[in-house]
C-alpha cells in the first residue's frame, strides 16, 4: 500500500470575504440575513472541494463558518411569566450558531420575533468562530462524484475542517453546560453543528427529508400502525385532503391532495431502518408517524435527532403488557407516570428527576379516546385505565426470576410495561418537546393470557385502527390549541435558552 507523508504544513487558510455585523429589529429580515449568509458561506465550501478535485492549490486550507445571532439585554425587567420561552432569564449577551436557515425560517422568525417583542432589542447577525464541516455543505440531494475525493492528493482533513464531536453534544439541553465567564450564554437549546449532524442522521434512518417532517409527531413500535396510517392518508388524499396538502413516503415518495397516485419520488428498494411518512399541512402543523421498532435504544436514537427540528409534540402508540387482572386484551393505557429500567438515558437525565404529566397531553388524548369510542365518564373507565407504564431493556423479562421484577413493579403501582414509552417520555422532557402515551394492551404475562395465532391478527385488524384514529384525533387537538399554552413550563429549569 502506498503511503503518502506530506511534512510541509498548510500555512494560509482561504475564506470567503469577512461578514460585516448587522443589526436587525425586524426578525424577518435578520432570518434572510442568516440565509444569504449561510448560503454564501456553504457554497464557498462547495465550490472549493470541486476546484481541488480538479487541480486546485492543496497548500491551503479552506474554511467558512456558520453564521451566528446574538442579542444583548440589560434589564432584570420581568416579561409574561405565563410564557415558557421567548425571553432572556437574566441581562447578558446570548449567541447561538445558525444552520439551514431555509428549513428553520418560520421557527427562527418566531423566536426572534418573541425575543424583539418581549426585551424591546436589536438582535445581530455575524459570521461565528464555528467552521462548516465540508459534510453539512454538501446539501441533501447534492450528487458528489467519488472521483473527486481520490483525485485530491492530501487527506481531506488538512485542507477542510470536518465534524467535529466537542462541538455535537447536549450539555445546553441537558442543563449542564457551564458558560466560561466573559464568553456569550447560550441562546438555543442546539448548536449548528448538533443541528446537522441530526439532519443528516434522519435523512439516513428515515429516507425521507428532514423538510418533510411535520410538528406533530407520533411514534411507533409496529408496522400495524403504518399500514394502517398509509390507508388513511391515501384515501384522505383520495378525496381532496381535507386540511392536509399531501402525503410523504420513504424514498419522498409524494401524493399531492386530489390525487390517488404519487407525482414524485423513488421507493427504496428496502425499507429504512425507522420508516417515516408525514402527512402534511402547511407550516409544518400535520403529522409525521414513525415506526421506531422495538426498544429503548432505538427510541433514544429517533427522538434524539427528531428533537432539533423543535416538535410541538410527540406521542408514543404501540403494544404493551397489561399488569393487572382487571385489564382486557385491547384495553387503554393512558401514562400518567414512568419507571425507567431502559437505562439509555441515565447519564443524560438520572433515575431520580421525575418525568411528570402535561395536562394539556393527557386531556387530549382522554378526549379522544372518548371521541372514537363513544364512551365517557365512568364507562369510559371499562377500556381505559390511566396509571403508570413501566419501560425495560430486556424483552425477555418474563424469563428471569420473577420476584425481584414483580416487586418492583407492584411497588410502583405500575398498569403496564413496554420497551419504549418512558424513553420516549424521558427525552421529550430531556428537550422541552410536550410528550405523552397511550398503548394498548395486547397481552398480559403476569395472568398467562396470551394471545393465540387467530385471536392475533383479528385482535391486531381490530384495535389498530381505532388505536390509530384515537392519536390522529389527539394530535388534531393538539394543532388547533395555542403553541405557548402547548408547551408547558414544567419543562423549563432555571436558567433557560430564550428559543423554544
Amino acid at each position: 500500500m502506498e503511503k503518502r507523508i506530506y511534512p510541509e504544513p498548510i500555512q494560509s487558510i482561504a475564506s470567503p470575504e469577512p461578514f460585516a455585523r448587522q443589526s436587525f429589529t425586524d426578525p424577518r429580515e435578520a432570518v434572510a440575513a442568516l440565509d444569504a449568509l449561510y448560503r454564501r458561506n456553504t457554497s464557498f465550501l462547495r465550490d472549493s472541494f470541486i476546484a481541488l478535485g480538479n487541480g486546485g492549490d492543496t497548500h491551503r486550507k479552506y474554511r467558512a463558518y456558520y453564521p451566528e445571532v446574538g442579542v444583548t439585554t440589560s434589564s432584570y425587567s420581568q416579561v409574561d411569566s405565563r410564557q415558557a420561552y421567548g425571553h432572556m432569564p437574566s441581562p447578558g449577551h446570548y449567541t447561538t450558531t445558525i444552520t439551514r436557515p431555509d428549513l428553520f425560517k418560520n421557527y427562527l422568525v418566531e423566536q426572534l420575533g418573541l425575543i424583539m417583542r418581549n426585551h424591546g432589542v436589536p438582535v445581530v447577525v455575524s459570521e461565528s468562530e464555528t467552521p462548516i464541516p465540508v459534510h453539512f455543505a454538501f446539501l441533501e440531494g447534492t450528487h458528489v462524484d467519488g472521483s473527486i475525493a481520490e483525485r485530491i492528493k492530501r487527506p481531506i482533513r488538512d485542507l477542510f475542517d470536518v465534524p467535529d464531536l466537542d462541538g455535537t453534544d447536549d450539555l445546553i439541553a441537558n442543563g449542564t453546560f457551564e458558560a466560561v465567564p466573559g464568553e456569550p450564554r447560550p441562546l438555543a437549546p442546539f448548536t449548528a453543528q448538533r443541528i446537522d449532524y441530526s439532519l443528516h442522521r434522519l435523512t439516513h434512518y428515515t429516507a425521507t427529508s428532514p423538510e418533510h417532517f411535520q410538528n406533530f409527531v407520533l411514534f411507533t413500535n409496529y408496522q400495524f400502525y403504518i399500514d394502517e396510517f398509509c390507508v388513511y392518508a391515501r384515501e384522505l388524499m383520495a378525496k381532496g385532503g381535507g386540511s392536509y396538502s399531501e402525503f410523504v413516503e420513504p424514498g419522498n415518495v409524494i401524493t399531492l391532495a386530489g390525487e390517488t397516485k404519487p407525482t414524485e419520488g423513488a421507493t427504496p428498494s428496502r425499507l429504512p431502518q425507522m420508516p417515516t411518512y408525514h402527512l402534511k399541512k402547511p407550516n409544518h402543523g400535520g403529522i409525521t408517524m414513525i415506526n421506531i421498532g422495538i426498544g429503548p435504544s432505538n427510541a433514544k436514537t429517533i427522538t434524539d435527532h427528531v428533537a432539533v427540528l423543535r416538535p410541538h409534540a410527540w406521542l408514543m402508540l404501540g403494544h404493551c403488557a397489561g399488569l393487572r387482572n382487571t385489564q382486557a386484551l385491547g384495553d387503554y393505557v393512558l401514562a400518567h407516570a414512568y419507571v425507567r429500567e431502559d437505562h439509555v438515558l441515565d447519564a443524560d437525565l438520572p433515575v431520580w428527576v421525575p418525568v411528570p404529566p402535561l395536562a394539556e397531553i393527557q386531556v387530549a388524548l382522554q378526549e379522544a379516546v372518548a371521541e372514537v369510542t363513544g364512551l365517557s365518564g365512568y364507562d369510559l373507565k371499562r377500556i381505559m385505565r390511566t396509571g403508570t407504564v413501566a419501560t425495560i431493556d430486556n424483552r425477555n423479562w418474563e424469563l428471569r426470576e420473577q420476584r425481584g421484577p414483580v416487586q418492583r413493579l407492584s411497588q410502583s403501582r405500575a398498569i403496564a410495561l413496554d420497551m419504549e414509552s418512558a424513553t420516549i417520555a424521558a427525552n421529550g422532557f430531556r428537550f422541552r418537546v410536550p410528550y405523552g402515551t397511550l398503548l394498548c394492551v395486547s397481552d398480559k404475562p403476569l395472568h398467562g393470557e396470551l394471545k393465540l395465532p387467530g385471536m392475533a391478527s383479528e385482535f391486531y385488524k381490530r384495535q389498530v385502527a381505532q388505536h390509530l384514529t384515537i392519536g390522529i384525533r389527539a394530535m388534531e387537538k393538539l394543532a388547533e390549541m395555542p403553541m405557548d399554552r402547548l408547551h408547558s413550563r414544567k419543562l423549563r429549569s432555571f436558567s433557560e435558552t430564550a428559543f423554544q
